[in-house]
């Protein structure tokens, strides 16, 4: 285990003597590093849990699996991952994997909004070029955003504003915008306060803009495409003057200037970190995966129900904004999952974290099928893919596939394996 917050290595060794250890002061002082939210103990459980606290009952989908464990790093305040933290996190995993000549399936069941959606920044070509290295199989969950109020949508056209509502709860400290747009689109912004009072439009210039709207300050800044990103981004800040946002509800005014393509999407930080009350009253539930999910080369992860054969209405859907992939590429059970928790027993949990590692486990099985038994050296990377999609099971509430809501179908392992 790689622990990103210590910057320690801890080997299979010393976890073990840690556990053998007579009590928790011992533990801790052996390996001081501790899944504070019970977040990955429970996610890990579903993906190789050995069920030892059950008698084997609740033990997870490769369940005799070894684990290659890294401790994300977080950037205060908000306790989210950087960027370059995920990045590290797969380059220490997959070289690894590469000095242990063992085949890797990798799980992130992370995700957040910051980005154009489109599979085509940074951290997704970043994603992708890693999934070229080694026999890896490389799953993402697609988020928990799908009901969330955090997307909305639409096409401008030459000559007609756009009066997008969004609605901001009482006691929201922070809150922040991303308008992605095609570049060869030129548009004006005008703001309205609850209160009608309103600033702009706010013309394209180069650097940040900053206004006062009674106890708001606004900063909005008009990105660049960049060598990783060929759509532009426009982001607004709401800061507090005092003490908290103005609440009610705002009004962000599109005004067209020179319209080519036309169509734009917004998105808020995910929900976990938003207070009740804030959202688009007009939401778009399409293009509610988050980033890293839209990458081209992972397994994209959504979460159905699957108690009662129903979707999950949490589930993060597709599909890429502008490049239009089929994102999700498949869902796993997301819902009332019960495994491991911090200190022993078990925990339910529900979300597309909780999904994913059921893709994880399969990946896994499948590779020691073709790589480990022999049946297959090269069943790793898009063709462990290629199975699972082939194998997915169809929901009859659906009538075409592939889909935004669960791409290609439902996690079926038997279906999946050649032959």
């Amino acid at each position: 285990m790689y622990d990103e917050t210590l910057d320690r290595e801890f080997t299979a060794e010393q976890i073990n003597e840690a556990i053998n250890a007579p009590n928790e002061q011992e533990r801790f002082r052996l390996v001081p590093s501790r899944d504070t939210s019970g977040h990955g103990t429970h996610v890990a459980g579903i993906a190789a849990g050995n069920g030892r606290a059950s008698a084997g009952v609740n033990r997870g989908i490769a369940y005799e699996s070894p684990l290659l464990i890294v401790k994300l790093g977080t950037a205060e305040p908000d306790g989210f991952p950087r960027t370059t933290q995920l990045m590290r996190a797969l380059d220490y995993v997959v070289e690894k994997a590469l000095q242990l000549k063992m085949p890797m399936a990798v799980n992130m069941s992370f995700g957040n909004n910051y980005g154009s959606h489109s599979g085509t920044a940074l951290l997704e070509s970043y994603i992708n070029d890693m999934s070229n290295y080694w026999k890896t199989v490389i799953s993402v969950g697609t988020g928990n955003e799908g009901a969330a109020r955090g997307h909305t949508s639409g096409i401008l056209t030459q000559g007609q504003e756009r009066d997008i509502e969004l609605g901001v709860g009482a006691y929201e400290t922070a809150l922040n915008l991303q308008i992605w747009k095609s570049y060869v689109d030129d548009y004006d912004i005008l703001l309205e306060h609850p209160s009608g009072r309103r600033i702009g439009p706010i013309q394209q210039i180069q650097g940040p803009q900053r206004f006062v709207l009674g106890q708001t300050e606004i900063l909005l800044y008009y990105g660049e495409p960049s060598p990783y990103n060929l759509y532009q981004e426009i982001y607004i800040d709401f800061l507090p003057a005092s003490s908290y946002i103005d609440s009610g509800v705002w009004r962000v005014i599109l005004m067209p200037e020179r319209i080519v393509r036309g169509n734009y999407d917004l998105w808020l930080p995910g929900q976990t970190v938003l207070n009740q009350g804030t959202g688009f009253l007009y939401p778009t539930e399409e293009t509610t995966l988050t980033i890293p999910s839209t990458a081209e080369k992972v397994v994209s992860v959504a979460a159905y129900d699957a108690r009662y054969d129903r979707l999950a209405e949490f589930s993060g859907r597709g599909y890429t904004r502008q490049t239009n992939q089929v994102k999700p590429d498949l869902a796993a059970p997301g819902v009332d999952i019960n495994s491991a928790s911090p200190g022993g027993g078990y925990a339910v949990r529900s979300g597309t974290s909780m999904a994913t590692p059921f893709v994880t486990g399969s990946a896994a099985l499948l590779m020691q099928w073709g790589i480990v038994n022999g049946n297959d050296p090269y069943l790793y990377g898009e063709k462990v893919k290629a199975y699972l999609l082939k194998g997915a099971r169809h929901l009859p509430i659906l009538p075409e596939y592939p889909n935004p809501q669960i791409g290609w179908g439902v996690l079926c392992l038997r279906d999946s394996l050649p032959g």
